[in-house]
């Protein structure tokens, strides 16, 4: 599974072409000051610049919701996007003709992690889980958490699909290594790709898609007054 540390983010001020390939993520780091609904609609406001750009087109695209609810632009049919925050960190990734799902979460959270393992995980998983020792808990919870999420968002489905369908293989650390199994109409387990995020301290997501290999770019964006690029900030926050 690739890893995407911190420093692979690339300040960007316009994002650039997007080759059918590819799949482009955006760190967007907002005001730590917004409040829970602020923050929501500033990366929502992001996201709608930026469909705008890799789509060349005017104005923001509407944005709709699937019956199990995932967000797309039924305008913009060729480009597949998916979108997370914890707090102020923001991860979009937006990719052409191929479906993506991102998760994001912060390592700060106070978890019941045996109880919820034991609820939502496979009975392999949990047993690895409680295996480790107790500072190697959390963030091997949340990663496996952010894993599944990711896969279950590109499959267009919520958690009611049911986080123990889809099981990863662990390394002794507990970190995932690959889709181990995966339930439903949802492809094997060998066609699901998968990438670990680490995009600022505190804080660890996950990208997957079903399909071919992509290339995975990596760019970022601060907020105006923390832009250090030449010229205008088109996408101002």
């Amino acid at each position: 599974m690739q890893h995407i540390s911190e420093d692979a983010f690339v300040r960007a001020a316009a994002p650039p072409s997007l080759a059918a390939d590819e799949i482009h993520i955006w760190h967007v780091v907002l005001d730590a000051a917004l409040k829970p609904r602020e923050i929501t609609a500033a990366s929502h406001t992001f996201l709608g610049r930026l469909l705008m750009a890799y789509a060349n087109v005017d104005v923001p695209p509407a944005i709709a919701r699937t019956e199990r609810g995932k967000p797309h632009a039924p305008s913009l049919a060729h480009l597949d996007f998916n979108l997370t925050h914890a707090r102020e960190q923001v991860l979009i990734a937006v990719a052409r003709e191929q479906a993506v799902g991102i998760d994001l979460e912060r390592v700060d959270r106070e978890i019941e992690i045996d109880d919820i393992a034991r609820r939502y995980f496979s009975s392999a998983e949990a047993d690895a889980i409680e295996a480790l020792a107790p500072e190697r808990k959390l963030a091997a919870f949340l990663r496996l958490w952010t894993c599944k999420e990711a896969v279950l968002k590109a499959l267009g489905e919520g958690i009611s699909f049911g986080l123990d369908r889809v099981a990863f293989a662990l390394d002794a650390n507990g970190t995932p290594e690959r889709v181990a199994a995966i339930a439903g109409e949802a492809g094997t387990p060998a066609e699901w790709r998968l990438a670990r995020i680490d995009p600022a301290p505190g804080y660890l997501g996950a990208l997957a898609w079903h399909g071919a290999a992509r290339r995975i770019r990596t760019f970022l964006h601060a907020p105006q007054h923390r832009h250090s690029g030449e010229g205008p900030n088109p996408f101002p926050l």
